[in-house]
């Protein structure tokens, strides 16, 4: 499986995603699924990408065909808004997705989901989730940020941490907070963890990797297990007079 978040702040974007694939418990492995693509000195992309790993490496082998193709009518160094790249890598997804489908028992199994973001020209930097099916829907003002793959160990951990006012620094340790939480109730969750910080103008996104055994995540997770061991001591009193009986 995978999990992927997109994060979008004030000044920029944040990307995370891990890099286990998992075929059955005998086959662990370890893809990219953060890319990112720079076509032109005026755009930058970043996609993310969950479900059949090799109907997204087709989806990539295309798009740096098209971009390599000085006749190709479009591609992400044509497109001028984000959402037309959005449409673009999602008709990609069917064509690829129809033209193996008959090979599967269940069609759906051939499906990928990917999340759009960067920005082009001008406009706005955003993020968008491309669905199998081809549409798209925006991150919202009120929920700016995005989820693929195993998405409801970590979600919690979003929805109180993160708002578009918090800066670089808070939203990292948000999301990683819940790539962590994702990866200890999965074992198709795991590091190394791929890390993209883009501000908002530059055109360009700040990379990095935190491998397995990082000792910034051994201490994120160690702080999170003390405190919370230490607020399961502050709880409330609880006792089965608070609930009442099934018969009351």
């Amino acid at each position: 499986m995978t999990y992927c978040i997109a994060v979008r702040l004030d000044h920029g974007l944040v990307f995370i995603s891990d890099t286990r694939t998992n075929a059955g418990v005998d086959n662990v492995g370890t893809y990219r699924k953060l890319h990112v693509f720079s076509p032109a000195p005026d755009r930058m992309f970043v996609l993310q990408s969950a479900g059949n790993l090799a109907t997204t490496q087709e989806v990539l082998d295309r798009i740096r065909r098209d971009l390599a193709d000085p006749d190709a009518r479009l591609n992400l160094a044509t497109v001028e808004h984000l959402f037309e790249a959005a449409l673009y890598v999602g008709a990609l997804s069917q064509e690829v997705m129809k033209l193996h489908a008959p090979s599967f028992e269940n069609p759906r199994q051939a499906s990928a989901t990917f999340i759009v973001g960067g920005q082009v020209g001008d406009e706005a930097s955003d993020i968008l989730l491309v669905y199998p099916e081809g549409n798209y829907i925006r991150a919202s003002d009120e929920r700016p940020f995005l989820q693929i793959g195993e998405s409801k160990y970590g979600k919690y951990m979003l929805e109180i941490g993160i708002h578009s006012g918090v800066d670089f620094a808070t939203g990292l340790k948000v999301v990683l907070s819940s790539m962590m939480s994702a990866s200890r109730a999965n074992v198709s969750v795991g590091p190394p963890y791929d890390i993209g910080i883009y501000e908002f103008g530059s055109h360009e996104l700040q990379e990095f990797r935190v491998p397995p055994g990082s000792p910034a995540l051994a201490r994120l997770e160690r702080f999170w297990g003390d405190r919370l061991r230490d607020l399961m001591d502050e709880l409330p009193p609880i006792s089965p007079d608070d609930f009442g009986s099934e018969r009351d």
